[in-house]
This record gives C-alpha cells, sequence and structure tokens, in this order.
C-alpha cells in the first residue's frame, strides 16, 4: 500500500439522503470513531481516511486509540459508525472494538494491510463489517462506507427476522405444553384445550402465550 497521502478528491456534489452520511436521526449528521492501533509500528494514514470522510461529507469525526479507554469513549459518543485503522489487523485491537460494541451493533470498517485469510475470517466472526485490504485511498472511503452501512442494515433485519421466529417456536411451544395439561388433567380434546386457553386470553386482555404460561404455573 502506498502510504503517502492521497490528494484530496476533486470537489462534488452533497452526498444524498440515501447515503450514510445523511443524517442518522433527529437531522443530525452521522458520528464516525476513527480508532488507531496504538501498536502498529509502520501506521496507516489516518490523514488519508479523514480526507475521504471530510470529501464525501462527514463532519463529526473523532479520532481515539485503541486502548483500556475505548469502552468508555464509545459510551460516551454513541457513534453511529467506526473505522480502525490497523496496519496488522491485530487480533487484540479487532476484539476490543467489537466487545465494546456487543451491546449496542453498529458498522465496524476495517482498513489494513493484513490479508491473511485466518486474520480476515477471524476478523468478521468477531463483528468487523467490512474489511478493506490495500483500500485506503481518500476516494474510495464513500463507497467502502456506503457498502458497509448497507451491509450491517441487511445483518440487523435478518437478525431481528431469525430473533422473532425463534420467540414464535418457543412462544408455541409453551401453547402446546399448556394444550397438553389440560387435556390430561381435564380429558378434553385438542381443540376445547385450545379454545380454553383463547377464551381466558380474551377474558383476561392478555396474549395467547402469557395464558398458556398462567395455565403451566397453575398445573405443573
Amino acid at each position: 500500500m502506498n502510504r503517502r497521502p492521497s490528494p484530496p478528491p476533486p470537489a462534488r456534489s452533497a452526498p444524498s439522503a440515501d447515503t450514510p452520511s445523511a443524517p442518522a436521526s433527529g437531522g443530525r449528521p452521522l458520528r464516525i470513531l476513527l480508532v488507531r492501533d496504538p501498536l502498529d509500528a509502520d501506521p496507516l494514514n489516518v490523514d488519508t481516511i479523514r480526507a475521504g470522510l471530510a470529501a464525501a461529507g462527514f463532519s463529526e469525526v473523532e479520532t481515539v486509540d485503541a486502548d483500556l479507554a475505548l469502552p468508555d469513549v464509545i459510551a460516551a459518543r454513541q457513534p453511529d459508525l467506526i473505522i480502525i485503522a490497523s496496519e496488522s489487523a491485530a487480533r487484540d485491537t479487532v476484539e476490543h472494538v467489537c466487545v465494546s460494541t456487543q451491546h449496542a451493533p453498529r458498522p465496524i470498517v476495517l482498513f489494513t494491510d493484513n490479508d491473511d485469510a485466518e486474520r480476515i475470517k477471524a476478523a468478521l466472526t468477531a463483528g468487523i463489517t467490512a474489511y478493506i485490504v490495500d483500500g485506503l485511498r481518500a476516494e474510495r472511503v464513500k463507497t467502502v462506507l456506503d457498502v458497509a452501512y448497507a451491509r450491517f442494515q441487511l445483518d440487523q433485519a435478518l437478525r431481528a427476522e431469525l430473533d422473532a421466529t425463534k420467540l414464535k417456536l418457543a412462544e408455541r411451544k409453551l401453547v402446546e405444553r399448556a394444550k397438553g395439561l389440560l387435556m390430561q388433567t381435564r380429558g378434553i380434546s385438542e381443540d376445547e384445550a385450545y379454545k380454553r386457553l383463547r377464551t381466558m386470553a380474551m377474558e383476561r386482555g392478555i396474549k395467547l402465550v402469557d395464558a398458556a404460561q398462567r395455565v403451566i404455573d397453575v398445573m405443573s
């Protein structure tokens, strides 16, 4: 990778409303945290990344080191997106950033020189959204962030869908168990057990799964 600072890109029009540089919420611009690896012997050119961010219209960018204070910094700044500049893609640095965001996920982009397949796999497993090797050019920064942001939103949607599916399955198991208890103790059919659960839920203004849980609590 050529480490000489890339010349600023030519002036461009303001980014469109469907890109990450558009306001995140309440009309405010996205907050970006640029994390440097303090252990790099030959640090990546953070100024190049900042130049690309500035050209793309990102105005709220703060640069910090990946040290023990990072979790507190993330909690205080609440960035919408995190960029890591790590020459070696050090595992400790990557995991430190990902662990610091595990309770409030956000896109994490890693710029690095390390193209080791195992290191790439480990970083993506840890929670890195985009692993960029030899891509540190100011004019590429906005495109990289656009793709990373879109992928993050897709991943979050898929996770939400999976969680909803798991919840429905768990609720269905509770209802089936409650029906089984009613059938066994009352000597009624499955349809009648279901009707009783539904009637109980309607009369008490609760969800069917909550009615099932009450039956289980009483009869188990």
